[in-house]
């Protein structure tokens, strides 16, 4: 089903790029206290979770986008709605994105799934009686959504948000290819040949140094680093294989999509129709609020952050409180603004 959002933008922060930037720019980045947890996987690597204190409530887990982090202006702001509302949260770092590089060649991706799952078997076998929701946002939200559909009915979930997701990879790409995304494009290969380059007196790249400096354009990286790392033919075959649009018609999950029609990471073309989605499946769409923007407010500089109001509505109407005593919170404590 697909509805219409009731998101109003700010009158001081028009067009997709100035509700895009504006969190990323001008946002303070604070956070709940948080500790952090390791989880060692099957493949020899591992993958590191920050959670909140734990208060019995239901489960909430947090899934950032392309090298996002705990830095990311929606991360702490969600974590810290989620606590004010009840909910047990944790951020689910992807691999190398949580201050230190993974361990093997490979990273992660856009259509990588397994270690969802591992993070949430994880949380079942500890929590096995709470509901849990899962909120992914951007490249995070395509990983949630390709999960959900392809889990159907044995998704462990008792419902699921996406914001902002890229649901065609190529389309999605030769949109960042253009007109003022470009600043999008470049600003995120250097964080992604940054981490190469972190890795390569351990695990030399696919490509050399030189030639990564010359990788421009998603495309070109993807082909040249992404696809090869992580067995794919080619830039074609892991767009194709990893696009989560596919995969909404088998979600049974209660799930629940945020997009803006003016996302400058997405041609409005490749958003989702009704004939995509599942019953299970809810698309609200907005004229207005860019790419994980969604400001609204009436006084300048006085932001309202719209989506952690519509998350957390969303979860309060599909959670109900766990009949199990609160469980420990596990690792140390971290404190401070990031």
């Amino acid at each position: 089903m697909i509805t219409r959002s009731d998101f109003r933008p700010a009158w001081w922060l028009p067009g997709p790029h100035l509700q895009t930037l504006y969190p990323t720019l001008c946002r303070r980045r604070t956070h709940p206290q948080l500790g952090r947890e390791r989880l060692e996987l099957a493949d020899g690597d591992f993958i590191d979770l920050d959670w909140t204190d734990s208060n019995g409530g239901p489960v909430v887990l947090v899934l950032h986008g392309l090298e996002g982090s705990l830095a990311s202006h929606y991360s702490g702001g969600i974590l810290g709605a989620l606590t004010a509302s009840g909910y047990y949260a944790a951020l689910m770092y992807f691999r190398g994105c949580s201050g230190e590089p993974n361990r093997l060649p490979r990273s992660y991706h856009s259509g990588d799934t397994a270690d969802l799952q591992a993070v949430i078997n994880h949380i079942r076998r500890r929590h096995p009686a709470t509901p849990l929701a899962v909120i992914g946002y951007s490249l995070g939200g395509n990983v949630l959504l390709k999960w959900l559909g392809e889990q159907g009915q044995a998704a462990a979930l008792t419902t699921a948000v996406a914001v902002s997701v890229p649901f065609e990879l190529d389309s999605a790409a030769r949109r960042l290819e253009q007109g003022l995304s470009r600043i999008y494009q470049r600003y995120l290969l250097r964080k992604l040949r940054r981490a190469v380059r972190l890795k390569a007196t351990v695990h030399p790249p696919p490509v050399s140094l030189e030639e990564l400096s010359r990788l421009g354009t998603f495309h070109q990286f993807d082909d040249a680093v992404t696809a090869p790392l992580h067995g794919f033919k080619g830039v074609g075959d892991y767009y194709r294989r990893s696009s989560s649009r596919q995969y909404l018609d088998r979600i049974v999950v209660p799930t629940l999509i945020l997009q803006a029609q003016d996302d400058p990471f997405l041609p409005a073309r490749a958003i989702p129709v009704d004939a995509d989605l599942s019953k299970a499946v809810t698309l609200e769409l907005s004229p207005r609020g860019g790419h994980v923007g969604f400001i609204a407010g009436r006084i300048p500089f006085a932001a309202d952050y719209w989506l952690e109001t519509r998350i957390c509505r969303h979860l309060q109407e599909r959670l109900t409180a766990p009949p199990a005593a609160p469980a420990r919170r596990p690792g140390n404590t971290l404190q401070g603004n990031v």
